[in-house]
C-alpha cells in the first residue's frame, strides 16, 4: 500500500493530468481533493484527447475507483455534462465514480457573482475562469454553502438557498442584471436544478471519507490529485492572484479526510519552463517574440478557458518555495521537448530587488512586482527529445540540463514527460513507495 500526493509545483498547467494518468495505471484509487471545474487536466491516449475538468484523471483507467472529495466545489450541471461526454467517448463512468456528501455545490448564482466581482475589481481583477469557484468557497467559509448532502434534506436545502440568494441580491442591489442572470436568483429555479441533480447523481454520492479509510485499511495504492499549483494556493501563493483553495498537501488532508501520517510521498509536477494564467506577478516572464515562440511551441492555451498563457523561463525561486512549503520529495519534469529548439536555456536562480539579490520567494506583492530575474544560462541541446521514453536516449545536453534542475531545486527528478501522449514518459524512479 502506498499513498502518493501529486501537486503542481508552479502556477498550475504543469501537466498534472498526464502524470496522474500515467500513475493511475498502478493505482487502485484516484481522489481529487480541491478546486472545481476550473481545472483542465489534458491527457492523450493513442492520439485521442481527453480533457478532465472535475472528474479525477484516473477515470481513463476503468479499474480505478475515482473519488471527488469534500474539499472540492462541484458545479453539478457541469459534472453531469462531463460524465455524459466521457461516456460518449466510450469510457466507464458508473460505480467507479464517487462524490463526497460534504463537498459544496456551485449553483448558478455563484457564476453571476463571479462575473460581477471581476467587473467591480476593474484593474485589480484576479483573472478568474468565471466558473463560480471563488464565490462557492466564500459561501463555504461564511457558512452559507449548500453541500451535496443537503440535496437529500428538503427543508435544509430550501433554507440555505433562500438565505444565500437573499444576501446576494442585497450585495448586487446596485447592479442591473440581465434576464438570464435574474433567473439565477430565482429560488424555484435553483430548487428544480437541485432536484434534477439529485436524481442523476444519487447513486454516485456517499461518505467518501469512509471510502478513503476503507481503501487505506485494504492497503491499496491511493493517488491524491490536486488542481492548480502551489503558487496559486490561497495561503502560500501569490495572493491575491490565487485560487480560492489550498492546493497542496494540507488541502489533500482536509479535502479527503486523510490522516497526515498516511501520506508516503509528495510528487511535484514542474514544467521545464514556466507559465501562468491571469493577473499577478511573474518574475521570469518572457515578453515579446521570445514568449510568443515558447507559447506556440508548447501549445500554451488554457484547456478550460482557451486563454493564452504567459510564458517564462523556469523559476527556481518559486519552485523551491513550492518544494519547501509542501514537502515535495521528488518532481516530474514535463514538456522537456518544448525546449528542443532553444539555443540557450535559462533558469531563474534569484531575484534582484532594489540592488539586492534575494533567493527566497517574497510574500509582499509590492516586492514581487519589483523583482528582476537573475538567470543561469545553459547550452540548448538542439536535438529531438519528443517521444523519447528511455533516459539513456536523451541528448547529453538534455541530461545535463536535468542534472542542473536537480541541483538548483534540491530534489530528484523521478519522471520526465517528453510529449503529451501517455507513453511518452521516462520513469527514472518509481514514485510510489514500495514495501
Amino acid at each position: 500500500m502506498s499513498v502518493l500526493t501529486v501537486v503542481g509545483g508552479q502556477w498550475g498547467d504543469e501537466g498534472k493530468g498526464k502524470i496522474i494518468d500515467w500513475l493511475a495505471q498502478r493505482s487502485d484509487v484516484v481522489a481529487r481533493y480541491q478546486g472545481g471545474a476550473n481545472a483542465g487536466h489534458t491527457v492523450y491516449v493513442s492520439g485521442q484527447e481527453f480533457i478532465l475538468h472535475l472528474i479525477p484523471t484516473g477515470i481513463l483507467n476503468p479499474d480505478v475507483l475515482c473519488i471527488i472529495g469534500s474539499g472540492a466545489v462541484i458545479d453539478p450541471l457541469s459534472l453531469i455534462n462531463e460524465m455524459r461526454s466521457l461516456k460518449e467517448l466510450g469510457l466507464k463512468v458508473d460505480d467507479n465514480l464517487l462524490i463526497g456528501k460534504r463537498a459544496h455545490l456551485i449553483l448558478p448564482y455563484h457564476k453571476v457573482m463571479d462575473s460581477h466581482m471581476e467587473e467591480l475589481l476593474g484593474m485589480n481583477r484576479i483573472g478568474t475562469t468565471g466558473r463560480g469557484i471563488g464565490p462557492a468557497y466564500s459561501d463555504k467559509a461564511a457558512r452559507l454553502g449548500v453541500r451535496v448532502a443537503d440535496l437529500f434534506e428538503e427543508r435544509i436545502l430550501r433554507d440555505r438557498i433562500k438565505v444565500s440568494i437573499n444576501l446576494k441580491k442585497k450585495l448586487l442591489s446596485e447592479i442591473v442584471l440581465t434576464e438570464e442572470e435574474e433567473k439565477a436568483f430565482d429560488e424555484s429555479y435553483i430548487l428544480s436544478i437541485c432536484e434534477e441533480v439529485r436524481e442523476v447523481l444519487q447513486n454516485h454520492i456517499c461518505n467518501t471519507d469512509i471510502e478513503i479509510f476503507n481503501s487505506l485499511d485494504a492497503k491499496k495504492n491511493i493517488l491524491l490529485e490536486g488542481a492548480q499549483g502551489i503558487m496559486l494556493d490561497v495561503d502560500m501563493g501569490t495572493y491575491p492572484f490565487v485560487t480560492s483553495s489550498n492546493t497542496g498537501v494540507g488541502g489533500a488532508l482536509n479535502g479527503l479526510g486523510m490522516p497526515y501520517s498516511k501520506i508516503d510521498k509528495v510528487l511535484g509536477v514542474v514544467k521545464a519552463y514556466c507559465t501562468r494564467v491571469g493577473q499577478g506577478p511573474f518574475p521570469s516572464e518572457m515578453e515579446g517574440s521570445e514568449g510568443d515562440l515558447l507559447r506556440t511551441e508548447g501549445g500554451e492555451f488554457g484547456a478550460t478557458t482557451g486563454r493564452p498563457r504567459r510564458c517564462g523561463w523556469l523559476d527556481a525561486v518559486a519552485a523551491r518555495h513550492c518544494i519547501q512549503v509542501c514537502g515535495i520529495d521528488t518532481i516530474a519534469l514535463t514538456k522537456l521537448d518544448v525546449l528542443d529548439n532553444q539555443e540557450t536555456i535559462r533558469i531563474c536562480v534569484g531575484y534582484q530587488v532594489d540592488g539586492q539579490k534575494i533567493t527566497s520567494f517574497p510574500a509582499e506583492t509590492g516586492v514581487l512586482e519589483k523583482c528582476k530575474p537573475i538567470f543561469e544560462e545553459f547550452q540548448g541541446w538542439k536535438a529531438k527529445t519528443a517521444g523519447v521514453n528511455v533516459k539513456a536516449d536523451l541528448p547529453e545536453l538534455a541530461l545535463s540540463y536535468i542534472k542542473h534542475v536537480e541541483r538548483i531545486l534540491g530534489v530528484s527528478v523521478s519522471l520526465i514527460s517528453t510529449r503529451p501522449e501517455r507513453n511518452d514518459t521516462i520513469t527514472i524512479e518509481e514514485p510510489f513507495v514500495t514495501e
